[in-house]
């Protein structure tokens, strides 16, 4: 894991070596997030793209306030998925009309929420439409709304599909067009279109066809539309690699082309607020996850090193949050980073089920009772995505470093 870097034999977080950052916890388990790594990709990302490219960050990924205080920062804006990261986001200081609010089962006090604040909501279904025109005339303020678009093709190699065929995601792009004339009627304050396809794609050229269609699909339907487009959200989608053989997304080729796009759309409908929403892709690399072994036992030749953390803390690592096949994370010794001797060890943590695996036959420097195990690649859905309170084990700390 390049982006960090180790010293005397420990890992250092954003210069800060471990140990220290272990006593400012206070504790083990915690997750650490290394504010330079998150700035340096965020500085990465806008010297690839076209400048008229607007960069959002997806708080799904990571909603810790403190980071999400740090990333407003940096970006254009923020793409929330519930009320609690509404209030997040606001607090932010992300002004009102940067915030957009997606999902596809809101609640009525969370669309209140929405249209009280002024936020813009991707809507995903006509019952939702109906219940934001209800509340509208309730309070007597116009909601924004964009239209979540389920396209009608999908995003190939993606790690997860959000689009294309049958999803709960957002309206068939073959029914926007009643949509739009019933928003139109209702003379609410329409936004524009949000079409999201897929995540965790690390395949350049299959997120370059995904943009085209995006584009093209938008076109056609922003034609046929008599209220003009605002602004146009294509969604993320953009990878990191995890397991071996993985490599980094290069993305210059995909700015490239999104340059082309961008302008032949401003062409047809002028000047138009172009956004592309990253969650993982700006956090994921920027956070490590630190337990330490507490135990260590031989079973019929196997090595366990049992850590004070587990999949109840970061059920991605575990490989029980949507891989197929069972991947280890990549996972050091963080105070043995120069030790050569390596030995195949299981990294188990202290819940009573064989799900809770962090690292399967992984070679490791041999360990000791007290050695601090660290699962990079945990920036982004890592404690927020886990079953925290299963077992009743105690909590991880949070810190941004």
């Amino acid at each position: 894991m390049t982006q960090f870097t180790s010293q005397d034999s420990e890992l250092l977080i954003n210069g800060h070596q471990l140990s220290l950052v272990k006593l400012r916890a206070g504790q083990t388990p915690f997750y650490a997030y290394d504010r330079s790594i998150i700035s340096k990709k965020i500085t990465q990302f806008r010297t690839a793209m076209p400048s008229e490219l607007k960069l959002h960050y997806a708080m799904k990924a990571n909603p810790m306030p403190a980071l999400v205080d740090f990333i407003a920062q940096q970006v254009d804006g923020l793409d929330v998925a519930s009320g609690k990261e509404l209030n997040v986001a606001l607090n932010s200081g992300m002004a009102a009309h940067s915030i957009s609010f997606a999902g596809p089962g809101k609640q009525t006090k969370e669309l209140q929420m929405a249209i009280a604040s002024q936020i813009t909501i991707n809507i995903e279904s006509f019952t939702e439409l109906d219940r934001i025109i209800e509340i509208c005339e309730l309070i007597g303020i116009k909601a924004k709304v964009a239209i979540r678009v389920n396209p009608d093709f999908e995003l190939k190699s993606s790690g997860m599909k959000m689009g294309g065929g049958a999803q709960q995601f957002g309206i068939d792009a073959e029914l926007v067009d009643n949509m739009l004339a019933k928003i139109k009627q209702q003379d609410l304050d329409y936004q524009g279109l949000h079409i999201f396809t897929g995540s965790q794609n690390l395949n350049a050229d299959s997120i370059m066809l995904a943009h085209q269609n995006i584009f093209e699909l938008a076109t056609r339907l922003q034609r046929g539309c008599e209220m003009p487009i605002q602004s146009l959200n294509i969604g993320g989608g953009l990878g990191i690699p995890y397991f071996p053989g993985e490599q980094p997304l290069q993305i210059e080729p995909i700015g490239k082309a999104l340059a082309g796009l961008i302008a032949n759309f401003y062409n047809e409908f002028g000047t138009v607020e172009i956004a592309m929403e990253l969650g993982r892709y700006l956090v994921g690399e920027a956070g490590i996850y630190v337990a330490e072994i507490i135990d260590i036992k031989q079973s019929r030749g196997t090595t366990f090193a049992v850590i004070d953390g587990g999949l109840h803390h970061h059920l991605s690592a575990s490989g029980n949050f949507g891989q197929v096949i069972r991947k280890n994370y990549p996972v050091a010794i963080g105070n043995k980073m120069d030790k050569d001797h390596l030995e195949a060890i299981q990294i188990v943590g202290p819940l009573c089920t064989p799900l809770d695996l962090m690292a399967n036959k992984y070679q490791l420097p041999v360990v000791e009772i007290g050695d601090l195990v660290v699962i990079y690649q945990s920036g982004a859905y890592g404690y927020s995505a886990s079953p925290q309170d299963f077992l009743s084990h105690p909590r991880p700390i949070e810190m941004l470093v």
